[in-house]
C-alpha cells in the first residue's frame, strides 16, 4: 500500500510537469497569434483552456484524496500542499495566455502590436517562455539552484516591462490610446506569467527545505 502511495505522489509530479508544458505551449501560441495576427492560433489557445482546466482538476482531486486518506506528514505533506498552490498558478497562467489571445483576436485582421514595439514584446514573451521552462525543470528535479536563477530572469522581465512603459509614455507615441492600453495590459500579462513561474519555484524551495524564500 505504501509503495502505491509513493507511486501516486510521483505521478502527481509527472502530471504537473505535463500541465506546465501545456501552459508553456499556450503562452507561445498566444504570442504568435498576437504578433502575426494569426486567428487560428488565437482560437487554439482559447479552446485549449478547457483541456488544461480538466487536467488541473484531476491533479487537484488526486492531491486532495491523498491528503484525506493518507494523512501525510513532513515532506509528503509539503508536496501535496505545494501541488495545490502550483495548480492555482498554472490555472492563472492559462488564463493569461487566453487574455493575450483575446487581445490578438480583437485587433484582427491587423496585428495588435505595432511593428516598432514588436521586438520588445517578443523579448518579454521569450523571457516568459524561458521562465516557464525553468519552472518545469525545477518542479521535475527539485533544483534549488535553478530556482534561485529564476529570480534573475524575473528581474529581466521587470526591466522589459519598464522599458515598454517608457515607450508608451514617450511623447512620440503615434499609435493611439487603444493600442497603448492593449500594450500596457500585455506587459502586465507577460509579467504575471513570470511571477507565477517564480511562485512555483518558491513552492519547490518550500517543499525541499520547509521554508518559503523571502520575496
Amino acid at each position: 500500500m505504501r509503495d502505491q502511495y509513493y507511486e501516486h505522489l510521483d505521478q502527481i509530479v509527472d502530471d504537473l510537469v505535463i500541465i506546465i508544458d501545456q501552459v508553456r505551449s499556450a503562452v507561445a501560441l498566444s504570442t504568435e497569434a498576437l504578433l502575426n495576427a494569426d486567428a487560428a492560433k488565437a482560437e487554439q489557445v482559447i479552446e485549449s483552456e478547457t483541456k488544461i482546466e480538466e487536467s488541473i482538476d484531476e491533479v487537484e482531486e488526486r492531491a486532495l484524496i491523498l491528503l484525506a486518506t493518507q494523512q501525510p506528514v513532513a515532506t509528503d505533506l509539503r508536496q501535496l500542499v505545494s501541488t495545490l498552490r502550483m495548480v492555482a498558478d498554472l490555472q492563472r497562467m492559462s488564463h493569461l495566455a487566453v487574455h493575450v489571445s483575446k487581445i490578438a483576436r480583437r485587433r484582427m485582421p491587423y496585428a495588435a502590436v505595432p511593428a516598432p514595439v514588436q521586438p520588445l514584446v517578443r523579448d518579454m514573451a521569450k523571457v516568459a517562455d524561458s521562465m516557464i521552462g525553468s519552472a518545469s525543470r525545477i518542479v521535475s528535479n527539485r533544483d534549488l539552484g535553478a530556482a534561485a536563477e529564476l529570480e534573475l530572469e524575473d528581474d529581466e522581465m521587470d526591466r522589459l516591462r519598464k522599458e515598454l512603459f517608457r515607450v508608451l509614455l514617450d511623447g512620440e507615441w503615434e499609435h493611439g490610446v487603444d493600442t497603448a492600453t492593449d500594450l500596457a495590459l500585455l506587459g502586465r500579462y507577460y509579467e504575471r506569467v513570470g511571477d507565477h513561474a517564480v511562485n512555483m519555484a518558491r513552492r519547490v524551495v518550500y517543499l525541499v527545505t520547509g521554508e518559503l524564500p523571502v520575496s
